[in-house]
């Protein structure tokens, strides 16, 4: 009996251990491997793709019209002229909000966001300073429209403009109000807070003072200022010939008025930052006969691509450009002609265009460029009368 059980339970557990569980299916055969599928080379900008062209302008804050302006007259240069080396020119605009900060943030995400391979801007001396690095460090092409400070190109390879520089500025104010305004002495009110005013200042003080002129009162004011009444009550005590305050257009307006409500007669001379619709708007007969060293004015324009621009801007927009809409297209041409003759949107190429700009014959005139980055060209003298900038004469290099 014993040996009966024994078979038994051997024949269970042979039973138990041949049976498959629950928790196992049945094996089924591996299926091949496959191949991993071989990678993708990185992909190239196609060939015939769009040339992205940044811009970084106040559009909004205390000089949004200079940046609106050139915006306007970028965007209509595009319209003119959409291709480049056969392919189409994508622009992108970064609002600066007339801040230095902003400024420099507007030009890294130019650069990285949108992968631009030239940058026009900025509209001011300041904040094109503070994006000028960026460009630089990237190596990516620059031209500001309307940036005249010296300092902005200063030690920089990548950074042009198509404007002139303000010695060449001061030269030309200071000869204007000892020739045609026959001053002897002058008192001068700058925006300490701006570059561009400081700067050009001190050029007209020099080249003033070396025409036999006399500075008689130098005071100070800042941008978004409201009352001048301590610099004006300067300037009635020094008696001088001619008042010199190149601010930009709203400050500009709002101390004339305030210097004709107080009786102040002597003539008021300013620079480019003035010319701009709103300082007739703001200061009404008060700027009325002022003097400014300007870019541009329709009655100047002698070259074909001036003449086309004006032609076909009027017929867009039904007026004449401002001058700051011609600089901004101007800055266009300027760059898309460096490509042309570069035959290449690489940067050190550009770049060595750039600089070999010879007697392009641009909206505002004949432009010359060289190492410095900066244009050689001519300032245009204008005045306000009637209400309008009127053209008073060129003044060459």
């Amino acid at each position: 009996m014993k040996r009966v059980l024994t078979i038994l339970m051997a024949v269970a557990m042979i039973a138990v251990l041949a049976a498959p569980t629950l928790a196992q299916a049945p094996a089924k055969p591996a299926a091949p491997a496959k191949a991993a599928p071989a990678a993708k080379p990185a992909e190239k900008p196609a060939a015939g793709g769009p040339v992205n062209i940044g811009a970084y302008l106040p559009m909004t804050g205390g000089v949004a019209a200079y940046g609106q302006m050139e915006w306007d007259g970028v965007k209509t240069a595009n319209e003119m002229m959409p291709k480049v080396l056969g392919r189409e020119v994508k622009l992108f605009l970064v609002d600066t909000k007339s801040d230095k900060i902003e400024a420099a943030n507007a030009v890294d995400r130019l650069i990285k966001k949108d992968k631009v391979v030239g940058i026009i801007g900025e509209a001011i001396s300041g904040n094109s300073m503070a994006g000028g690095p960026i460009g630089e460090k990237n190596e990516v092409p620059m031209i500001t429209p309307t940036g005249t400070n010296p300092l902005v190109t200063q030690g920089k390879k990548y950074y042009f403009r198509a404007c002139f520089i303000d010695p060449f500025q001061g030269e030309v104010a200071a000869k204007l109000a000892v020739d045609t305004l026959k001053a002897k002495t002058a008192a001068v009110i700058v925006d300490i807070a701006q570059d561009y005013c400081v700067g050009l200042a001190n050029f007209f003080v020099k080249a003033f003072t070396k025409a036999g002129g006399k500075v008689v009162s130098t005071t100070y004011i800042q941008t978004g200022d409201q009352d001048f009444s301590a610099q004006l009550s300067a300037v009635q005590a020094a008696k001088p010939d001619i008042i010199y305050a190149p601010n930009y257009y709203a400050e500009d307006a709002l101390l004339a008025k305030q210097a004709r409500d107080l009786g102040i007669t002597a003539p008021i001379l300013t620079g480019d930052g003035a010319q701009a619709p709103e300082l007739i708007q703001i200061g009404g007969k008060a700027v009325e006969g002022m003097y400014f060293t300007g870019h541009f004015n329709v009655e100047a324009v002698t070259t074909k691509l001036g003449k086309d621009f004006v032609a076909f801007y009027k017929k867009k927009t039904g007026k004449d450009p401002d001058a700051f809409t011609a600089l901004g297209a101007d800055a266009y041409f300027i760059l898309m002609d460096a490509m042309q003759r570069a035959n290449s949107t690489k940067g050190s190429e550009v770049r060595k265009a750039l600089a070999s700009t010879k007697n392009f014959q641009a909206i505002s005139g004949n432009v010359n460029i060289g190492e410095d980055g900066n244009a050689v060209k001519s300032v245009v003298i204008n005045q306000v009368k009637d209400g309008k900038f009127v053209y008073v004469t060129t003044v060459n290099p």
